[in-house]
């Protein structure tokens, strides 16, 4: 089996869109869960989730999900953990620290956001089998999520300081040199949205 765990990050405040991200409704189920079922067509079995901000909204909607949060849940061939940032304040990075705290050290992860679509199974699945310290998909130039990064990268994430202005994914990345770092083309340009606000989501929901 695979080394990889899947990061679903899903800490932040949503204040632009209204609602908590993951609960946003889509096809008779919760976006959260919508995500979860993307990620379980591909070789990752392992997923953890980061909560944050509305974790009681979360846990009263989805009940399984606190369960989580003490030992992991069976969802469609997965094995979901949950963790609680107590601090989401801190941005989206103190939420992925809070995560990887709780994994073990040798395992390669990938990182996507609740508010970036899960692109295709096929094309995430050369990424997750895209040996490199960095492994990112790419729509047309711009680089996307979910971004693949290697055990002996992360854990120098651990140690970070979150008042730091350069403890954010993005600046860590620009850090490590090009030839570390893999690019894969891919046809999905969900790898770039953005959902966050009601008009994105309707969009979407449009296009979907």
């Amino acid at each position: 089996m695979e080394n990889n765990a899947f990061i679903l990050l899903a800490g932040g405040k949503s204040e632009r869109m209204g609602i908590a991200k993951g609960l946003l409704k889509y096809r008779n189920t919760y976006w959260i869960l919508e995500q979860l079922n993307r990620i379980s067509k591909t070789t990752i079995s392992k997923v953890y989730i980061g909560l944050g901000n509305d974790y009681e909204l979360y846990f009263k909607a989805i009940p399984w999900l606190e369960k989580a949060k003490h030992n992991a849940q069976s969802f469609q061939n997965l094995q979901v953990k949950v963790t609680v940032n107590k601090k989401p304040e801190l941005g989206s990075f103190s939420t992925l620290q809070t995560v990887l705290k709780s994994i073990k050290n040798d395992c390669d992860i990938l990182i996507n956001p609740i508010d970036i679509p899960i692109l295709n199974s096929q094309e995430l699945n050369f990424v997750i089998q895209t040996n490199n310290l960095v492994v990112q998909p790419n729509y047309k130039g711009k680089n996307g999520h979910p971004i693949k990064i290697s055990s002996q990268c992360w854990n120098s994430f651990l140690n970070l300081d979150l008042m730091d202005d350069n403890s954010r994914l993005d600046f860590q990345i620009k850090k490590i040199d090009n030839s570390m770092i893999s690019k894969i083309s891919v046809k999905d340009k969900s790898v770039i949205e953005n959902l966050n606000t009601p008009k994105d989501w309707r969009n979407f929901l449009s296009e979907n």
